[in-house]
Order: C-alpha cells, then sequence, then structure tokens
C-alpha cells in the first residue's frame, strides 16, 4: 500500500465517524468538548452552523450518527450488559440549545442587497436553510408557505410533546430576523410558470413529500368518515381542528410517523390503540427508540399482518380484517406469504395509515421545461439539485424522496452554494472543499491539551416527564433532557475521535513501544503487502473495509507502520510511549464549506490573482 496522504481531508474526516455519517457534517467532538467545559452558546453555534436547527434536530433528528460512533464499536460490553452504546450525541445538541445565552450578537446579517432575488417554495428546514445561507450573501430570499406558520415538516408532522412549538419558533426567527427574509404564509404555489413569471431569479423547491400514501381495499369509501391518511391527520391536530379520536384505534404502517401517530393517538382519548405492521419488527422503518417509547406508553406493536378489507356498519368503521403472513426468501429476495391461519378482525372506531409518503407536483407545469422521471420524481443533479430548468433547483423530501430534517437541511446547504455558483456565472458542479485545521495538543513532553482519558460510565438516560400528565395532554413534553451535570458525565463519554494519532516516519526507531501499549492492538509494524492481505496480517486483522488503514512510509527496516483507525480509542498512550516523539495527537477541525464561506473564497482568490 501507498503511505496515506493526511494532507486530503478524507481520511481524517472518515475517521470522524460521528460527522462523517451526519449528513450535514457537524462537528460532534467539537461541540461536545464546549459542552463539556459549559460554554453552551458556543456549542449552539457550531451546531448552528451545520445544521442550522440545532433544538429542533436535538429532539427529533434521526441521529445517523449514533449507530456510527466509535463508543458503539469499542466500549467493553460487561460494563453495559449485551449492548454497546454510542455516545447520546442528539441529546447533548438538545443541551447546547437549552442551556445557551442569549447568541443572536453572534449570528450573521443580511448582507447588502445584490440585485439577486430567490424564491423558496415551501418553509420546511430544506428552503429555511436555503435562505440563511444566501442572505448574508446578499441575496433577497421569499419564502412561500401554503400553511398559516412556517415549518414545513417539523411543524405539521411531529407532535408538540416531542417538539415545543416554542422552538420551532425560536430557530425559525434567527433565520428570518437576519433580515431580508420574507415569509408569505398561507400562500399556495399553484404554478410554477406564474411564480417564474413573477421575476425570481432562481427557484428553490422544499415543497416536501405531502401526500400520504392510501390503502385500496374493500370498505375504505364506505367508511371514510373514520379512516384518517396519518400525516394529514398530524397536520390536523397541530393546527388544532382535530382534539378526539375513538377509543379503540389502529395504526397501520411502521415508521416514524406511525410512531407519532399512536402516540397522538394516545393522548387524544384513544384507550386501546395498538400499530400493526406488515412486515417483521426488527423490520421496521421507525427508529428504535420510537418504538421502545411507543411501546413505553403501553402501545403495542404487532407484526406479520396485512389488511384486507374493512369492515363497516350504516357507514361506520368498525374493525380491520387481516391477513396473517410470513417472510419467505426465495433467490435472495423476500416475500411476504400467508400462513394459511385464519384471517384476524380487529375491533376499532378510527384507523390511522402511516404507510409511506408521496410527492406531488401538480403546481408544476409538464411543458415549462422541468423534466420527472417515470416515478413523478424530478430529474436532478444529485449533488447540484439543479434540475433539467437550470434556475429551478429542488432539497428535501421534494428533491430524492421522503428522508428526514438533517438530510433536508443538508439539501439546502448544498443548494444554497448551487445557487450562488449559478448567479454568479460559474461552473456549479464544482463544489468548494472543505475546511481543514489540523492542530498540535501537546502542552509538555506527554501532556496534551485535552481529556485522553477513557470514562467507563455507560449511556445516561434521559428523563421522562410524569406518565399521567404526558399522557394527559398533548403539549406536555415527555423528554426532559439532560440537566447540566448529567450532560457533563455524558460527555466524558466521548473518544475525541477528532484528535488524530499524526506519524512521522523519519523519527520512528521501531522500538514498537506503541504497539505494545495499544489497548486495541490496532498499531502494527509489518512488511506492506496488498490491501486485502495487509488487513490480515495486523497484530488485529482489520475487519472493516469501509475505514482506511493509516500506512506509514517504508521505516529503516523496510516494514511500514499500520493503524487499523476503525478501533483507534484516540487515547494517546502511544505518543505518551514513543521516545522518539514520532507520535503526535493532532486535533482535525473539519468544517463543510457552505454558500457564504465559498463565495468568500472566491473573493480572496481573486484579489489574490489581482494583487499577483
Amino acid at each position: 500500500m501507498q503511505p496515506t496522504d493526511i494532507s486530503k481531508p478524507d481520511h481524517f474526516h472518515k475517521v470522524v465517524d460521528c460527522q462523517w455519517a451526519c449528513p450535514a457534517h457537524t462537528p460532534v467532538p467539537e461541540y461536545i468538548r464546549l459542552i463539556a467545559r459549559q460554554r453552551y452558546g458556543d456549542a449552539y453555534l457550531v451546531n448552528w452552523k451545520s445544521n442550522v436547527f440545532p433544538g429542533v434536530l436535538g429532539r427529533t433528528c434521526d441521529r445517523p450518527c449514533e449507530p456510527a460512533c466509535r463508543r458503539g464499536r469499542v466500549e467493553d460490553e460487561s460494563l453495559s450488559g449485551s449492548r454497546r452504546e454510542p455516545v447520546a450525541i442528539c441529546r447533548l445538541k438538545r443541551v447546547a440549545a437549552d442551556y445557551k445565552e442569549d447568541i443572536r450578537g453572534q449570528l450573521p446579517a443580511a448582507g447588502p442587497f445584490n440585485g439577486r432575488r430567490v424564491a423558496c417554495v415551501g418553509a420546511g428546514p430544506a428552503s429555511l436553510t436555503v435562505a440563511r445561507d444566501l442572505v448574508p450573501l446578499g441575496y433577497k430570499v421569499t419564502v412561500f408557505e401554503q400553511d398559516p406558520v412556517a415549518g414545513g415538516f417539523i411543524r405539521t408532522q411531529i407532535p408538540r410533546f416531542r417538539l415545543p412549538a416554542e422552538v420551532i419558533d425560536e430557530e425559525i426567527g434567527y433565520i428570518v430576523d437576519m433580515g431580508n427574509v420574507e415569509l408569505r404564509t398561507g400562500h399556495r404555489i399553484e404554478s410554477m410558470r406564474s411564480l417564474l413569471d413573477e421575476g425570481f431569479d432562481a427557484v428553490f423547491v422544499g415543497s416536501g413529500a405531502p401526500r400520504g400514501r392510501d390503502l385500496d381495499v374493500p370498505g375504505r369509501q364506505e367508511a371514510a368518515a373514520n379512516i384518517h391518511v396519518g400525516i394529514d391527520w398530524l397536520a390536523s391536530v397541530a393546527f388544532g381542528h382535530t382534539t378526539a379520536i375513538g377509543r379503540r384505534v389502529v395504526v397501520l404502517g411502521g415508521g416514524n410517523t406511525a410512531m407519532d401517530c399512536c402516540r397522538t393517538a394516545r393522548r387524544l382519548g384513544g384507550e386501546d390503540v395498538q400499530v400493526i405492521v406488515r412486515s417483521g419488527f426488527d423490520e421496521m422503518k421507525a427508529s428504535p427508540w420510537e418504538k421502545e417509547d411507543a411501546m413505553h406508553e403501553g402501545i403495542p406493536i404487532r407484526n406479520f399482518m396485512v389488511p384486507k378489507s374493512f369492515t363497516h356498519e350504516n357507514g361506520r368503521l368498525t374493525g380491520v380484517v387481516f391477513e396473517k403472513v410470513e417472510a419467505r426468501y426465495e433467490n435472495g429476495r423476500r416475500r411476504l406469504v400467508s400462513t394459511g391461519e385464519p384471517d384476524e378482525h380487529v375491533l376499532c372506531d378510527d384507523v390511522l395509515m402511516a404507510i409511506g409518503q408521496e410527492n406531488a407536483f401538480p403546481w408544476i407545469e409538464q411543458d415549462c421545461g422541468i423534466a420527472f422521471d417515470e416515478w413523478g420524481m424530478p430529474v436532478l443533479n444529485e449533488t447540484t439539485l439543479q434540475s433539467s430548468l437550470p434556475q429551478v433547483f429542488f432539497g428535501g423530501d421534494a428533491a430524492l424522496g421522503p428522508k428526514n430534517i438533517i438530510w433536508a437541511v443538508a439539501h439546502g446547504h448544498d443548494a444554497a452554494i448551487s445557487i450562488d455558483r449559478y448567479l454568479s456565472g460559474l461552473d456549479v458542479t464544482q463544489r468548494p472543499a472543505p475546511g481543514v485545521n489540523l492542530v498540535s495538543q501537546k502542552m509538555g513532553i506527554h501532556e496534551w491539551s485535552y481529556d485522553n482519558g477513557i470514562s467507563e460510565d455507560i449511556r445516561h438516560k434521559v428523563p421522562w416527564a410524569d406518565a399521567n400528565k404526558a399522557l394527559a395532554s398533548i403539549k406536555v413534553e415527555v423528554e426532559l433532557g439532560f440537566d447540566p451535570d448529567t450532560a457533563w458525565h455524558e460527555a466524558q463519554r466521548c473518544l475525541n475521535c477528532d484528535v488524530q494519532t499524526v506519524f512521522t516516519d523519519s523519527l520512528c526507531i521501531e522500538c514498537d513501544a506503541c504497539a505494545d501499549i495499544c489497548p486495541t492492538d490496532c498499531i502494527s509494524f509489518v512488511e506492506n503487502g496488498p490491501e486485502p492481505d495487509l488487513r490480515q496480517r495486523l497484530r488485529a486483522p482489520a475487519e472493516n473495509p469501509e475505514q482506511d488503514l493509516y500506512v506509514s512510509g517504508e521505516l529503516k527496516t523496510g516494514r511500514v507502520m499500520v493503524k487499523d483507525e476503525d478501533v483507534c480509542l484516540h487515547c494517546g498512550l502511544c505518543a505518551e510511549r514513543c521516545p522518539t516523539g514520532a507520535w503526535d495527537m493532532r486535533k482535525s477541525l473539519i468544517t463543510m464549506t457552505h454558500a457564504a464561506d465559498a463565495a468568500a473564497a472566491a473573493v480572496t482568490s481573486e484579489e489574490a490573482a489581482a494583487n499577483a
């Protein structure tokens, strides 16, 4: 293998597994250390730059960072029973939002108007991120929203017991208060052509996936009054149009929307609420913690049952008939087949259908120049999010199908870069490189400016509100969040994966002291060779090909140093033990370049070229 080029940002970026897994690439260890120092405002601002909605996401994020957390791979299972638990990254994000000081004076303001106007369709997280990134550059952004208040999905689909309205209002307010952002709520866009005729220089479509899937089985029309599409029903609850539901409720579907539906129904009068899913429990799309929360509130989840018909009497729903199925695999493909058992009739007063969402673009004329594929989705460059009509861009669920809030934010950042480059006459496919800063943490010969101790605490639990109070109101927030003391202890569980072990091969005397002291046997001195072979010849075979090896240049004996980045604890023992200083601990801060950063870099480059 060739020596690792650590000047390329992706090597150490991938080592910071949580940041690499986050669609917005939030510098997770950086803000966790700030929380440990009780610098909550600074921690919030680190988040705000990347994910825009720390208070919202600290309560509702799908947490792609946590399954990637190194702690979940290397933690001693004897400490936590049979489970290896990642750091509670998401809930620490909420800590920054809950305990920050007033940070408004540190937020950017609108730049001088540059003469360009951008329209955003939908006031969800993708559109609001576009506005936040473009306004400092001098753009005027008009955001159109059909609902009476901004927020999109986070306003209409996430219940208030998970996400209080004041948190949404605060974080949307930070964007609007920058200036040059006009929110036109209660304004439904009916025609793309008409919107373009208003003279906007670019249009961003962040309208979400607004149509819930229906179920066409016998009895659907006859019992329609008590059969509700989940996302529409949740929106009706959010705006106070629906305040009650029947005593017996069946929720169809296995995603997070189904979990929100069943827990909401429980609070609106549903005494016998159950979730029924056609697949297996482990195959459900809902996040594991969402399922746990539902079951914690006494809501059973039943699996491998396919709805066949709705039963009704005198126009009123009486129940749902289900076929019992099982999963069988043929040629690697999974099929659900009948078990042959009798159908089951589940009695109920209301049904909530949360079986998926679809995009709907009836307002975009077929001949306006925007191409759609066979599934009705816009044909886009997935990097730039630009459509076949160059001045129109898409993001969030409207772009590539339903995902989650953090993906919508990431799309907003990417689209803002594309819009700025397009309107500046630049190639939109050329993307700005991330910012990288690699700084030694050495204070003395064996002292570091970070805490390299490894906490043996198991993951701390977030306290809940009293169950009786929580289930009695749709507005009582269930999770109370960490207090500062618990947050400090949870922050200590972070392994500081952004503090990298950097090796200087010219200083190495091959004493192997670092390999001897390494607690995970991730350092080896071996003969070089092809990567598959090399991975198997290390002190501990490197089993995860998704994480790179760190390979030195050739040493004096002809061997190379190879470190398996996958299981390194970043404890610094190798650097402390090394007699020649061949190892150093260096913090790598990797920040994604957003539209304003890219524009500033372009101006600096132009000035440098002019001066030259």
